[in-house]
């Protein structure tokens, strides 16, 4: 009897890690819209940060490990008075701005919330430019940070153009943890070789199941999984700077690899290799896109499937408000990933799953006109059992119409539609609403609603006095490009 040996020849890395390494090392940004975009999204993901402080269950996650630790040039926490470690403070930036489900998104074969990446980057810059001052250096500077979140983005974006971690049952917060370890081992002064060791890393973790997203097991963790991703990120990086080898066929490795282990169940959006091994597909470079492109949760925290079914109950509920009870049914016209991830009927057992619920985040603004955070909590659901009359009465239906635009690149809409019947035969028209207000169709509307929430979300932490400071300068672009990392987060800590 014979046995067969492996043939033990070490391969070159696999090329998408190539590509990501190359494009954090040499791409060079000189979009003014990408940059712009970038400020306005920093404002926006900082201020959902601020704003989840408000909640017991987020801050219960927050400071040091072990209470009373003293860490040297330790990154802050915005909101906060805590100085950590890198890696605890990106997890502890991650929960607070993932939270309420109100920062940024992005939206394909896959979607997820590019932004999340703020959690390692600011708590890297801060560090490095704390210890660089130290040290008798010059610190880093916003214009680091704002690069780094549109490389991020861009990075965590284009992987979820056509490649649907979801559909085998993976968690977007796989390609937060990618990108936050390219862009962060970048911060820390990556060589090529570096890089190629945290992203190898990233890509070998055991990668999170979407059961915490999804009925009958939906819950919190969900509001902190990208925290942990981002903060894993900053944890390889650390790793590869410190000289560990990578595993160059992280990816491509017969039975051992990504593809083979993860990647090996049928899935439509992957492309097949010519020996049968399913890769992801990569239909363009890496540049400055998916910022340009992103969406922002101007008015809702919500899911952002739900996000134009919301704007078109906001617009019905005058018509309705006085005859809730006389309804006999509501038709919801909507697109397949909604149809998919957020349609729920029974039991919504707690804030994570209401806000992952159409129904819900559909009838609440029907029923009161708008759609806050508190609205979520179980006591004031409990409260308002129109919520649960009104989601018994919905129906669900696909447009494919709507399913097909929000692929097209050159449309990404997440089109709603709304219809209200009474039980005496009449009806409302039908509302649609195609493009949400945090859309790059309607930045002209939008970015204003955008600056009033920062501004907002900023008054339930600062003074009046400090939250105008923070505010004249995240408005201003060349300033906060040119100010040192450090003396900002000085800004917005406690």
């Amino acid at each position: 009897m014979s046995a067969t040996s492996e043939l033990n020849i070490r391969p070159d890395y696999d090329q998408v890690l190539q590509d990501i390494a190359d494009y954090v090392l040499n791409y060079r940004i000189e979009s003014a819209e990408a940059l712009d975009t970038a400020r306005n999204c920093l404002m926006d993901t900082l201020g959902c940060g601020i704003l989840a402080l408000r909640f017991p269950e987020c801050t219960k996650h927050l400071g040091p490990i072990v209470e009373g630790t003293i860490v040297p040039n330790g990154a802050r926490v915005p909101g906060t008075s805590y100085r950590l470690d890198p890696v605890k403070a990106a997890w502890d930036i991650g929960c607070i701005v993932r939270w309420l489900d109100y920062n940024d998104t992005w939206l394909a074969a896959e979607w997820g919330h590019p932004s999340d990446n703020l959690g390692g980057i600011l708590a890297v810059a801060d560090h490095l430019s704390q210890k660089r001052i130290s040290q008798g250096d010059a610190p880093l500077t916003m214009r680091a940070v704002l690069e780094g979140m549109v490389m991020a983005h861009e990075i965590q974006g284009v992987m979820a153009l056509e490649n649907s971690f979801n559909r085998v049952g993976l968690d977007h917060v796989l390609l937060v943890k990618v990108a936050s370890a390219a862009v962060t081992a970048k911060l820390m002064g990556a060589t090529r070789e570096q890089l190629l060791v945290a992203l190898s890393h990233a890509f070998v973790d055991g990668q999170a199941l979407r059961s915490y997203r999804h009925a009958p097991n939906a819950g919190s963790r969900k509001s902190w999984a990208a925290g942990d991703a981002t903060s894993r990120g900053v944890r390889l990086a650390d790793i590869a700077m410190r000289g560990e080898m990578g595993i160059p066929g992280v990816l491509t490795a017969k039975q051992w690899g990504f593809y083979d282990v993860l990647f090996s169940h049928t899935n439509q959006n992957l492309a097949l290799k010519p020996e049968g091994q399913r890769q992801f597909s990569l239909p363009q470079p890496y540049g400055t896109y998916v910022m340009e492109n992103v969406l922002f949760k101007v008015s809702f925290p919500a899911e952002f499937h739900a996000q134009t079914a919301c704007e078109a109950a906001v617009t019905l509920h005058p018509q309705i408000k006085d005859r809730l009870h006389d309804i006999e049914k509501i038709v919801i016209t909507t697109h397949e990933s909604a149809i998919r991830i957020i349609s729920k009927v029974g039991t919504l057992a707690n804030p994570a799953d209401r806000d992952h619920c159409i129904q819900y985040m559909t009838a609440v603004p029907l029923a009161f006109g708008n759609l806050v955070a508190e609205q979520y909590e179980d006591d004031f659901h409990a409260a308002h059992p129109i919520i649960d009359e009104l989601r018994e009465k919905m129906l669900i239906v696909e447009e494919p119409r709507y399913t097909r635009e929000y692929l097209e690149a050159d449309k990404r809409s997440i089109a709603n539609a709304i219809q209200v019947f009474f039980i005496d035969g009449t009806s409302t028209s039908q509302v649609a609403v195609e493009y949400p207000i945090g859309h790059r169709r309607r930045r002209a509307d939008g970015i204003p609603l955008l600056e009033a929430k920062f501004k907002a979300n900023l008054a339930t932490r600062f003074t009046t006095q400090r939250s105008a400071e923070i505010i004249a300068l995240c408005k201003d672009q060349d300033r906060l490009e040119s100010t040192p990392v450090n003396r900002f987060v000085d800004l917005l800590v406690i």
